[in-house]
């Protein structure tokens, strides 16, 4: 996101002056502020920060840092426990904005995070004041703290949550109705550990052994960070296999190349408009971007051939979902994904293939696959056909509704479409496109994904006719 929407920035502003406002009272002439116990903690969390952003640090520590925010939020919740607001709202802000920034712009997003994680420290800081916080982290009252502890917990996930669901809706789009769902439920049990470990640094604080003891806390917290970084790591694995996939096909199929990237992404479109929940977001990606691996089993000679496919041709070209779908068997992590990649050229009306599903019997991944793969084939120019503008495009999706496609991811394209638009792509050279079908013949993508297959000849003979399966 290089260029951040006006109401973005409206929405970042807002959040920044209301951080200030929370924070006032810790500077106004007469406040009682705790400046040391403010100080060392707003230090802490920014030295906790730093290895993130810093390469020596990181290479010192044996790469494994924390690779996102939230990693030492315990620091946090132990200042919501220690400190008025006001306090807590500062303590927050040095180390957000040293936090590791991935994308840009950098310093936009430090300042927006600053702002979030104030507002959210100070909201923690009040909700654990009306629970008796302070008077309950004194070591005979230990167990009556965890009210104070889980109220600041709680506080803060909610905080962050509708934070988070605002700048989404207004940064990036998502729609309003769906902007927040999932962000609570996915965030509640981190927190909730966080702040179990934020009242550990808070009771060893005030401990007589003062804040030295609470330091001994950090050492699980960078265990944890650890293994979260492992997770990331991981995370980079799996994208490492799925582009090296991706890359093989492309290198095989000229004609295609760069078209399971725009079908993972009108997957991703389809699948928020449905309001699916960030990891089901991400299952469709993969889902998308790996439809066609099974082109590596179908022989290159017919992949590229120029003219009219055999009938027995066409046979091997549909053999592709079920190369595909054994390709990607072993790899645990795509899980609904795979389902996907074997039955995105079923059709509702039971005429698809590779086993002729209907209706619910076709997983709901692939039928939103079914809708991008064939977006994406008649709104790119080949080699073999040219690209339809989008709108024409949407028209004969719509035509096919009910029959080839589901409505409703039809419906849900549409929607993503009206609200995002659409760039279309060229893939290969437009002079090699050869003249438009004469008259009498569906004017249609030459593959099977194409949604005028429904309807042209009937049966699996419509979509069989079709060239290349891509």
């Amino acid at each position: 996101m290089r260029r951040i929407p006006g109401a973005a920035r409206g929405y970042i502003l807002c959040a920044v002056v209301g951080a200030g406002l929370c924070a006032l009272p810790a500077v106004r002439p007469g406040a009682d502020t705790p400046w040391t116990t403010v100080v060392l903690l707003a230090g802490l969390y920014a030295l906790c920060e730093a290895p993130g952003r810093c390469p020596f640090l990181g290479r010192m520590l044996g790469g494994s840092v924390p690779v996102g925010a939230g990693s030492f939020f315990p620091v946090l919740l132990a200042a919501a426990l220690l400190l008025p607001p006001a306090g807590a709202a500062l303590a927050a802000v040095p180390g957000a904005l040293l936090a590791r920034v991935e994308q840009r712009p950098g310093g936009v997003r430090r300042v927006w995070r600053a702002a979030r994680l104030s507002l959210a420290a100070g909201a923690a800081s009040g909700a654990a004041a009306l629970c008796g916080g302070s008077a309950a982290l004194a070591v005979p009252a230990l167990p009556y703290a965890l009210v104070p502890a889980g109220a600041a917990a709680l506080t803060f996930c909610l905080v962050v949550a509708a934070l988070d669901g605002g700048i989404l809706a207004t940064a990036e789009r998502v729609p309003v109705r769906a902007a927040w769902r999932g962000l609570l439920p996915g965030s509640l049990g981190p927190h909730l550990v966080h702040g179990l470990a934020g009242l550990m640094m808070a009771v060893l604080w005030r401990s007589p052994y003062g804040p030295p003891a609470a330091l001994f806390v950090l050492l699980p917290m960078y265990i944890s960070c650890w293994v979260f970084a492992q997770y990331h790591r991981e995370q980079g694995a799996h994208r490492s296999t799925i582009r090296a996939l991706v890359q093989a096909v492309d290198i095989k199929d000229r004609y295609t190349r760069g078209h399971s990237e725009r079908v993972g992404r009108a997957s991703v479109l389809i699948a928020r408009e449905l309001g699916m929940d960030d990891e089901r977001l991400e299952v469709l990606r993969f889902a998308g971007i790996l439809h066609d691996v099974g082109k590596l089993g179908v022989p290159t000679r017919v992949l590229r051939k120029d003219g009219p496919l055999t009938p027995e041709e066409r046979r091997v070209i549909e053999l592709h979902p079920e190369y595909g779908h054994e390709i990607v068997r072993g790899i645990g992590f795509l899980g609904e994904a795979r389902a996907a990649i074997l039955h995105h050229h079923e059709r509702l009306d039971g005429s698809g293939y590779p086993y002729g599903l209907a209706g619910r019997q076709i997983p709901e991944v692939a039928r939103v696959v079914a809708v991008a793969d064939a977006f994406d084939a008649m709104t790119s120019t080949r080699s073999y056909s040219r690209a339809r503008p989008v709108p024409t495009a949407v028209a004969e999706l719509k035509r096919c509704a009910g029959t080839q496609f589901d409505p409703r991811m039809v419906r849900a394209l549409v929607r993503a479409l009206d609200r995002h638009g659409w760039e279309t792509a060229v893939t290969a050279d437009e002079s090699a496109v050869p003249p438009r079908p004469p008259r009498g013949r569906a004017a249609v993508p030459a593959q099977p994904k194409a949604a005028p297959a429904a309807g042209s000849h009937g049966g699996r003979g419509g979509a069989a006719r079709h060239r290349r399966g891509g």
